[in-house]
């Protein structure tokens, strides 16, 4: 970690399979809602979320994380162990009194090639965590600053958003928020999504078509 404090109150999963590059790039250009549609709905987070950065889309692997309300000791120590292409996922217990994330841990997510956060909570930076071309969700942002004490538990499922994200699950942002896909049905959920589109794009077809008409 950058920050020098005890980490004895955290508590660390065993390593995970992260996705693999190629099946992450089959949603590249999937919209959030459809791929919520493949799974009837049930894994969209609830509207409360929203960007604090330009760039709205993201596609990634879940690096979950739980913490203690207005403390991010366990987003430093998650770092530490972060690989390029993950995406934080915070259960910060939807507290708004601190920012758990900023310019600072955005430094260290890019470095690491963390490609965005979302986070239930609040964060700070904002202007700055986009200029660094990271993506991130969250409930609000506040200059107030976080503790750094623990607890935490890092690579294990959180609840976020109305939604259980266990590790290597598969994020997808955009701007109408974010969806999850459980990393064991991401193959199928590929599949689907595409037949989802192709269904829309038929249905858009012939609205048009008989918009011509009128």
């Amino acid at each position: 970690m950058f920050i020098d404090a005890p980490t004895d109150n955290l508590t660390l999963a065993d390593p995970w399979e992260r996705l693999a590059p190629d099946l992450l790039d089959r949603f590249t250009k999937a919209p959030a809602a459809n791929i919520g549609d493949v799974f009837d709905r049930l894994l969209v987070m609830d509207g409360g979320f929203r960007p604090f950065t330009g760039n709205t889309r993201l596609v990634g692997t879940a690096l979950p994380i739980l913490t203690r309300a207005g403390d991010n000791l366990a987003i430093h120590r998650a770092l530490d162990d972060a690989r390029p292409g993950d995406v934080l996922v915070i259960n910060g217990q939807g507290d708004l009194s601190r920012a758990l994330l900023g310019d600072l841990i955005g430094e260290i997510m890019v470095s690491k090639g963390v490609v965005g956060a979302v986070v239930d909570g609040a964060v700070r930076d904002a202007e700055t965590l986009a200029a660094q071309g990271l993506v991130v969700f969250a409930r609000a942002a506040t200059p107030a600053g976080p503790f750094k004490n623990g607890p935490g538990v890092i690579g294990s499922p959180v609840a976020v958003g109305g939604v259980v994200v266990s590790p290597g699950d598969l994020i997808v942002t955009d701007p109408d928020g974010v969806v999850v896909v459980p990393h064991h049905r991401a193959d199928w959920a590929a599949d689907q999504v595409d037949r989802v589109i192709e269904k829309e794009e038929a249905l858009r077809r012939r609205i048009l078509a008989a918009r011509g008409r009128a």
